[in-house]
């Protein structure tokens, strides 16, 4: 299912960027990122956190201290989630 209609993601490309990536991926931000594009619109963002949440699964939750998705969490609170460029 296309998640990002302004760059044509899908949900499985959401998906495999979280599972191959070599950080953990937790914010659309670090998806546009990873997949070599960036936000337009930003209606996608909350759709793409959830497909993220679902990929990351019981690690999400259950991190330890010293996981890099816990530090990756971390990171990720203190940066906005995606940002639009003036017109």
């Amino acid at each position: 299912m296309i998640v990002c209609s302004c760059n044509v993601l899908s949900d499985n490309d959401v998906r495999h960027a979280v599972s191959s990536a070599d950080d953990a991926l937790r914010n659309a931000k670090q998806i546009y990122g990873c997949l070599g594009c960036s936000a337009e619109c930003g209606r996608c963002a909350r759709t793409i956190k959830t497909i993220i949440d679902e990929a990351l699964g019981d690690c999400a939750e259950a991190c330890q201290a010293g996981c890099r998705h816990r530090q990756a969490a971390n990171d990720a609170q203190d940066e906005p989630e995606f940002a639009l460029a003036a017109s």
